[in-house]
């Protein structure tokens, strides 16, 4: 019952990080056309949480190191919700883009923090199992989070889903401070400034450095496939509302099974093939998205996402279990690494797709595939 426990938890801090943080992506096209701006202006409502999650999350992890874990998380969840009120309520673009800022810098404490809270109080066998469901119910979130303004916009507005979003907030929040025990194994860092030289000897560890070039090509990937491919729908000559680009989202759902199956799969093939085999069957499904076929693209969209969700989760569990000091810390730089690719993923490609449309963004998508797969057959071990 007590891992039991503690697993619940884990899924709940995942469900309520990745609730809101691309909740924007299925009415992105909506908002665009409400103020008047185009791909590349209104992309900072996304890329604004993922660079303050990027410039924060290495802190984070140091100072959690210090005070511990289960404290963070839970206050990070409550404070959560000032932001995606405010998000809802907001009148301007900027205003929007401000508090879109304000919430990636509360979520650190909840992806680095549990990551490293999994890392730290369960066995190394056991702890592929959990990333694997902390995987899995971070794709629910971000389902979610995407689905339910897509599908209330035509009811009640992005405006309305938002803030049923944050009704969702407040469950996560309750459910992680019943079930998440206090870490039993978390020994902190004598002081700050040890956790921080321990974040600089990780920054000279080229196995960890690896790790985190991936992280960041995982979430340029996301960001430019899910936005812009949304952007790709709503436009001539699919003309799709955002009810169906929020349904789309339910590709997420096969990721989220499939992830339970990574230990299993890493135990089987070892890390390093798992993933590359990951990316070739990734960079093939993207190709499918330059059919002008919605079923093609749908396809396109569920290999994307189960794809980058199995490399998410094993790389996470990589770097908790290779940091042997300072897991928090190794995290807080993971996290960073990812959030920077998203941003970098929300605003490149964006410019691309004004330029060129979808087939400029894919281009891009590619690239960072064969960058990623570069950087595993070198440097990651079996």
């Amino acid at each position: 019952m007590f891992a039991d426990r503690r697993r619940i938890a884990v899924a709940f801090c995942a469900i309520g990080a990745f609730l809101h943080l691309y909740a924007p992506q299925s009415v992105l096209p909506m908002m665009s056309q409400e103020f008047g701006v185009g791909a590349a202006d209104i992309s900072p409502v996304i890329t604004a949480g993922t660079l303050a999650v990027a410039v924060t999350a290495p802190f984070t992890g140091a100072l959690s190191d210090v005070l511990g874990r289960k404290r963070l998380i839970v206050i990070a969840l409550a404070l959560l919700l000032i932001p995606a009120t405010m998000t809802a309520l907001a009148p301007t673009l900027n205003q929007i883009i401000f508090w879109r800022f304000i919430h990636g810098l509360l979520l650190p404490p909840i992806f680095a923090v549990t990551i490293a809270y999994v890392g730290g109080e369960f066995p190394p066998n056991e702890a592929n199992a959990v990333f694997g469901i902390y995987a899995s119910a971070s794709s629910v979130g971000g389902f979610l989070g995407r689905f339910v303004p897509g599908m209330l916009t035509e009811y009640i507005g992005w405006r309305g889903g938002f803030l049923a979003l944050a009704c969702g907030s407040v469950i996560c929040f309750v459910m992680v401070t019943w079930l998440l025990t206090p870490e039993k194994k978390f020994v902190s860092a004598s002081n700050l400034g040890t956790s921080l030289r321990q974040m600089v000897a990780h920054l000279r560890n080229p196995l960890l450095l690896s790790i985190y070039a991936v992280g960041f090509g995982v979430l340029f990937n996301f960001i430019a496939t899910f936005t812009y491919l949304s952007f790709h729908l709503a436009a001539p000559p699919f003309n799709k509302s955002p009810a169906f680009l929020g349904s789309v989202f339910v590709v997420y759902l096969f990721g989220s099974v499939a992830a339970l199956w990574l230990g299993p799969a890493i135990a089987w093939l070892g890390r390093k093939t798992f993933v590359l085999c990951v990316f070739a069957v990734w960079a093939v499904g993207m190709l499918l998205s330059l059919i002008p076929s919605v079923p093609a693209i749908i396809v396109c969209l569920i290999i994307a996402s189960t794809c980058g969700i199995l490399t998410q989760a094993s790389s996470t569990s990589f770097v908790a279990t290779t940091a042997k000091t300072g897991t928090s810390a190794a995290v807080g730089l993971y996290v960073m690494s990812f959030y920077f690719g998203g941003t970098f993923g929300g605003w490149l490609p964006g410019h691309a797709y004004e330029a060129g449309g979808w087939p400029y963004s894919l281009a891009l998508v590619l690239g960072m595939l064969a960058i990623m797969t570069t950087i595993v057959a070198l440097f990651w071990k079996r």
